[in-house]
């Protein structure tokens, strides 16, 4: 269909027609497309929906449960749901469907109400307007996915060919170019296919963008003994196993530029290309003199500074005496720091000692590359398979896990996420999926805790919906964390398991005041326990639910301990916080062993204690799912 545009202006209001204006001259190049203006309204028009639990579908102990989710529902809601997660997210790390055709599901009533329930219709690759769609279906998510990151915050998202520049524009528009911090291309396949006509397509990228680049923070990888390999210790150097180093440095300074005589050859040598010198000169005179050579300075001409000269030398010509002195030392250990190969023929490099560089590595342009040198800034980079795993790895993992017939075709290798898992999230992050599959997300995070012993988190998303077809949430998603964390595997078998454990939450219908107030005692504790968080300390607790039917009020504890209370009345419905209540609440903490603050919900606060925080229902409730009394967002300034 043709983009009217003249249409589409008078669409607009005089307010809208001067944003326009003043986005048009302040951001330079921007993604344009039919129904943009609504996409970026999308997101500030869903509303927040009840999460119920699946006690069945919950893995591992009540504490494992609480710092990790699987969400079953469509995850532009899901994430408007987890409000308390908002601005609380490390790395949302994620595999959209690619518009491929057949690929991913778009309902044309979400223009009007993106509050509708059904997901829509499968978009063929026949579609002439499936372009338009897929922005329209990514744009209100990838707003809502920088709001829920930290200020620190990094987001990395898969990507093919086929989008990979309208999804950069995107991004860029988004996030702003300046907070690109990389163009990740990774080899998904180690062989070209010999049925394509033109260029076979090995690789496939992850774009990768800071919330702030100024306050995000790249990390190195650990070590393995392969990147140690090309360390050695040749002249037996007490000081530890080395390697070859360049003495020259990447800026230019007139002072360290000039000559340095070989006491091997009496050749001439400058600084490569248009560098200089990395080391002051009279370091460098002092390890060319403990070749057995007495060094001086010369000026010899050359426009540059003072020469390093072998006494008695000149151009090409040293003494014998120096020479013979010079290939003596060479036949002993521990060579000088400067050297000039293994026969002495070559240039002067220096010794770089494995136990002077960085403990970990630094992602470089080619990860296949095994120099990793501190100064080198990720950009645009090319991973090696034997970096990033290929995507027949991914299928084979998965196989591994849950066992053939599970349909997938392309599935992320765990050696790929979990990369970008390490350079992005920190040891005790929150690792978020909106696009989970087939859980490789999920799982890398349990594989990393347990390999490196850290403590990270992890919420994936999954739509889950049977009835269209989607049933990867509580199917093939939820049988692979679980065989993973468990150690099961197909026909029986068992491997090591990953431990951990996740709570299964689905999505259900949306919530406003009145819904709150009417909701059973169940359904209010669910909601309670996944919304709850402190504006004093903005911190989104884990809570870990009391399935304890001898307690009539404490349904919950987090990771201080700390207790939490739904007064209800026999029967429903919310009840006050009186002194009745209160002496119950005391009661039920002392047989628990919870020490104060109690936090307390309930309709009404009729008595007051130190004790207690109180929050009351449903005000508390909506603020945390970023709504206000009246039911309308509060948020929408967080939203651009």
């Amino acid at each position: 269909m043709e983009f009217d545009f003249d249409a589409e202006l008078s669409k607009l209001s005089r307010e809208e027609l001067e944003r326009l204006l003043r986005s048009m001259s302040t951001t330079g190049i921007a993604l344009s497309f039919h129904g943009k203006r609504t996409a970026m309204q999308i997101a500030k028009r869903v509303k927040a929906r009840q999460t119920r639990r699946e006690p069945r579908l919950h893995i591992g102990t009540a504490e494992d449960q609480s710092k990790n989710m699987l969400i079953e529902g469509e995850n532009l809601q899901a994430m408007v749901t987890l409000y308390k997660f908002k601005g609380q997210v490390d790395l949302i790390v994620t595999d959209p469907p690619y518009n491929t055709g057949q690929y991913f599901r778009y309902n044309d009533r979400w223009d009007d109400d993106p509050n509708d329930p059904d997901l829509g219709l499968l978009v063929p690759d026949e579609d002439g307007s499936k372009k338009t769609k897929w922005m329209k279906f990514m744009w209100p998510r990838l707003q809502i996915m920088k709001a829920m990151l930290k200020a620190t915050g990094v987001l990395a998202i898969c990507i093919d060919h086929r989008e990979l520049f309208r999804l950069g524009q995107a991004l860029d528009e988004i996030f702003g170019e300046k907070n690109r911090l990389a163009i990740i291309n990774w080899q998904k396949s180690a062989a070209p296919r010999p049925d394509n006509n033109h260029v076979s397509t090995s690789t496939e990228y992850v774009l990768v963008y800071a919330k702030d680049a100024a306050l995000a923070e790249s990390r190195s990888l650990a070590r393995t003994a392969s990147d140690n390999t090309r360390y050695g210790n040749p002249d037996n150097d007490p000081n530890d196993l080395w390697r070859e180093g360049n003495l020259t440095a990447r800026s230019y300074s007139a002072k360290d530029d000039y000559a340095i005589q070989s006491p091997f050859t009496g050749e001439l040598h400058y600084p490569a290309g248009e560098g200089a010198w990395r080391h002051p000169k009279r370091n460098i005179k002092s390890w060319l003199g403990q070749w057995g050579c007495d060094v001086i300075e010369k000026d010899i001409g050359d426009g540059k500074g003072k020469a390093l000269l072998v006494k008695g030398g000149k151009a090409n010509a040293i003494p014998a005496a120096a020479r013979k002195s010079a290939f003596k030392r060479l036949e002993q250990d521990n060579w000088p720091f400067i050297w000039f190969g293994r026969d002495g023929k070559g240039r002067p490099r220096t010794k770089t000692y494995l136990n002077q560089i960085k403990k970990g590595k630094v992602p470089v342009s080619y990860w296949a590359d095994e120099l990793f040198t501190p100064d080198v800034r990720l950009d645009a980079a090319s991973w090696d398979y034997s970096e990033s795993g290929r995507s027949s790895d991914g299928v084979s993992e998965l196989s591994a896990l849950v066992g053939e017939g599970h349909g997938f075709v392309t599935v992320k290798p765990l050696k790929l996420v979990s990369k970008i898992i390490q350079i992005w999230c920190p040891p005790n992050g929150l690792v978020l999926d909106p696009f989970a599959g087939s859980g490789t997300t999920g799982h890398a995070v349990l594989w990393l805790n347990q390999e490196e012993g850290s403590n990270r988190r992890f919420i994936l998303m999954e739509q889950g919906a049977p009835e269209n077809g989607d049933k990867y949430a509580r199917t093939l998603t939820w049988q692979r964390l679980h065989n993973a964390i468990t150690g099961d595997r197909p026909d029986g078998e068992k491997a090591e398991p990953l431990g951990g454990g996740f709570e299964y939450r689905l999505l259900t219908k949306a919530i406003d005041a009145r819904a709150v107030l009417s909701m059973q005692r169940d359904e209010l504790i669910d909601v309670v326990l996944t919304s709850h968080w402190e504006t004093h300390r903005r911190s989104a607790p884990s809570l870990r639910r009391i399935e304890d039917d001898s307690y009539q009020y404490l349904i919950g504890q987090d990771e201080n301990m700390e207790g939490y209370f739904l007064i209800w009345d026999n029967g429903g419905p919310v009840g006050s916080l009186s002194l009745d209540t209160y002496k119950r609440v005391a009661q039920e903490a002392k047989k628990a062993s919870i020490e104060p603050p109690f936090h307390v919900y309930a309709r009404y606060e009729l008595f007051q204690s130190p004790n207690v925080r109180f929050w009351k229902i449903p005000d508390k409730i909506l603020a945390d799912l970023g709504l206000t009394e009246h039911d309308e967002f509060n948020n929408e300034d967080e939203i651009v």
